[in-house]
């Protein structure tokens, strides 16, 4: 059975979910280590989550761009999650989503979070033919993330290499085992319908 087109996947609990992102040692191993993002961490500038394990390492040449050789899981709670979807707008305009161009822009100015449907990615970071989501937080988003949403923050950099290496050897089986079990994020209906692009 085909997987449907715009489905959030994640690992997530009754009460958290967990994203990623990568960031330079300087802020991703202080942020690890105290579970909080250092004073270094810009909160005026838009960051982006990602629930997708594998599009992160496609982001992040598996941890190997630089600027982004630290990859964090980032564990914050399901309500601030949801909160940030719900006031998220669409990166693009979407006709028969949108009104009209204009109101799409009003919105996406006014909007804390923003959303944007990238390809999955395989082992081998190949597209595939559903999305992904990617949550970009800015403002009011940005501030509520890093002061109330953040449950854990795990450092999952030797993660990637090692599923990485498995891949590299063909190990395809042993690199799956390794993943984190994403499962579909119940989100209700009425909290994406903004968001199907």
């Amino acid at each position: 059975m085909s997987e449907p087109k715009h489905q959030i996947r994640a690992l997530h609990t009754a009460s958290t979910v967990t994203v990623y992102q990568a960031y330079p040692r300087e802020i991703g191993l202080p942020a690890a280590q105290d579970g909080h993002f250092p004073a270094a961490w810009q909160r005026d500038r838009m960051t982006w989550i990602k629930p997708s394990f594998l599009w992160m390492m496609y982001r992040c040449g598996w941890a190997s761009k630089e600027g982004q050789e630290t990859v964090l899981a980032v564990e914050i709670t399901r309500e601030g999650f949801e909160w940030a979807l719900g006031n998220a707008c669409l990166t693009h305009y979407e006709q028969g989503l949108h009104p009209d161009h204009g109101t799409w822009k009003r919105q996406l100015k006014r909007a804390p979070a923003r959303v944007q449907w990238d390809p999955e990615r395989d082992l081998h970071l190949q597209p595939l033919p559903h999305r992904s989501l990617q949550l970009g937080l800015a403002g009011e988003a940005s501030e509520r993330y890093a002061e109330k949403w953040i449950v854990s923050i795990n450092d999952v950099t030797a993660l990637a290499h090692a599923i990485h290496s498995h891949v590299r050897d063909g190990a395809l089986d042993a690199a799956q085992r390794l993943l984190p079990a994403e499962r579909p994020y119940p989100a209700s209906d009425t909290l994406l319908a903004h968001l199907r692009g």
